[in-house]
C-alpha cells in the first residue's frame, strides 16, 4: 500500500514547510523510542515523510509520482544526519555510543551526557516597611520554615566521628550512567547518584537527626538588611538563604519590599515631595514656616512676593543616594487660598493695592 506522506504527519498538501516542521517536532516528541510510550516504528515512518515533505525537490517529485520513486533513497534516515556510513556493530559487540543531546538537543531541548548540579528550591518572602524605615534603612528578623542543612551533621548526613566511604553504586563518581538503545544506535546518559546524592561517598553511619540526607524541614531565623532609600516593590535577594538539597547547592531567598504610603510625603526619585499652605499675606509680604522633616522640625524661609504653587527646594533633605554620601533634596511647593470674606477695612486695602496696578 502507497504511503501517504502528509496523512503520516497529520498536515494537508497545501500545508506550508513550517507548518510540515511543527507537525514533525511535535509527533517526534510524543514516539521517540527513548520517551516513555515512545513507539520506535511510528518514529521512524514520520522521520520518512518528514525527510520528504521538508525538502522542495522531493516534495514535488513526491506529490507527482508518489513514493515508488524513493525507493533505496535516504528517505528512511533521521532529517539532517545521514548514518549510512556509521557502524553500529561497535567493537566486542558493545555498539556504537554517542550523546542524544550532541544530535537531538536543539530537537528535544537536549541535554544530554552532562548532569546538572543540583539546587535547592529559591524562595521569597514579604516584608512591610513604614515610609520612614524605606528612606533610612533598617534591619528586620524572620522566621521561616525551610528545608536546610542538617544542624546536627553540618549537612554530611553522617553521626559525628563517623567515617565516610566511596559510594559502591557510582564508585565514587556521584554520577550513574545509563545506557538506552534506539533506532539510532546505543545512547548514554548521566544522572546524579541517590544513593550519595551527588557527593560520591556515604556515611558508615548515617545521621539520626537527618537519616543520612543531610537536610531537614525546621525553622529558622534570618536577619534581613534593608538598604536605606529602598522602593516599594523592589527585591532584595539573599543568596544561599534558600531551601538546601542533599549534595547539591543552597538556592536563593527573595525578600519583597512593601512601602506604606506616607500622609505628607511623596518620593520623586531622590527627592521628597510635600506641600505647604500659608496665608495670602504670607505669600505676599514673606514669613517662616516651621515644617516637619523625616529629619525633625525645620524652620523655612518663605519669599516675599512668592507666587502659587511655586516650589522650594531644601538641599539634602531628601532620600539618601545608594553607595553615596550624598541624598536627594526636599521639594515643597507652597499654595494659598484666598479669603471667602472681607472685612471693610481689608477690602479698602485691597482696592489700594488695585490702584497701585498690583
Amino acid at each position: 500500500m502507497a504511503k501517504d506522506y502528509y496523512k503520516t504527519l497529520g498536515v494537508e498538501k497545501n500545508a506550508s514547510k513550517e507548518e510540515v516542521k511543527k507537525a514533525f517536532h511535535k509527533l517526534a516528541h510524543k514516539y521517540h523510542p527513548d520517551k516513555q510510550g515512545g513507539d520506535e516504528a511510528k518514529f521512524k515512518e514520520i522521520n520518512e515523510a518528514y525527510q520528504i515533505l521538508s525538502d522542495d525537490n522531493k516534495r514535488a517529485q513526491y506529490d507527482r509520482f508518489g513514493e515508488g520513486d524513493f525507493a533505496g533513497s535516504d528517505a528512511g534516515r533521521a532529517h539532517g544526519f545521514d548514518f549510512s556510513g556509521f557502524d553500529f556493530s561497535g567493537q566486542n559487540g558493545e555498539g556504537f555510543q554517542f550523546d542524544l543531546g550532541d544530535i537531538f538537543g536543539d530537537l528535544f531541548g537536549g541535554g544530554g551526557g552532562q548532569t546538572q548540579t543540583k539546587r535547592g528550591r529559591d524562595i521569597s518572602v514579604d516584608i512591610q516597611l513604614s515610609f520612614k524605615e524605606a528612606i533610612f534603612g533598617t534591619e528586620r528578623q524572620i522566621l521561616l520554615t525551610k528545608i536546610s542543612a542538617c544542624a546536627a551533621c553540618q549537612g554530611s548526613g553522617a553521626e559525628p566521628k563517623s567515617q565516610m566511604r566511596k559510594c559502591a553504586v557510582c564508585e565514587g563518581k556521584g554520577q550513574v550512567k545509563e545506557t538506552r538503545r534506539s533506532i539510532f544506535g546505543t545512547f548514554q546518559s548521566a544522572r546524579v547518584c541517590e544513593t550519595c546524592f551527588g557527593r560520591g561517598e556515604v556515611p558508615e553511619k548515617k545521621c539520626a537527626t537527618c537519616h543520612g540526607a543531610g537536610v531537614i524541614n525546621r525553622q529558622e531565623s534570618i536577619k534581613v538588611a534593608i538598604p536605606s532609600g529602598i522602593d516599594n516593590g523592589e527585591m532584595i535577594r539573599l543568596t544561599g538563604q534558600g531551601e538546601a538539597t542533599p549534595g547539591g547547592q543552597t538556592g536563593d531567598l527573595y525578600v519583597k519590599i512593601h512601602v506604606e504610603r506616607d500622609p505628607t510625603f511623596k518620593r520623586l526619585g531622590n527627592d521628597l515631595a510635600m506641600e505647604l499652605k500659608v496665608k495670602l499675606t504670607e505669600a505676599i509680604l514673606g514669613a517662616e514656616e516651621v515644617i516637619e522633616t523625616l529629619d525633625g522640625r525645620l524652620t523655612l524661609k518663605i519669599p516675599a512676593g512668592l507666587s502659587y504653587g511655586e516650589i522650594l527646594r531644601v538641599k539634602e533633605k531628601g532620600i539618601p543616594i545608594r553607595n553615596s554620601r550624598r541624598r536627594g533634596d526636599l521639594l515643597v511647593r507652597v499654595v494659598f487660598t484666598t479669603p471667602g470674606k472681607l472685612s471693610k477695612k481689608a477690602k479698602q486695602n485691597f482696592e489700594d493695592l488695585r490702584a497701585e496696578g498690583l
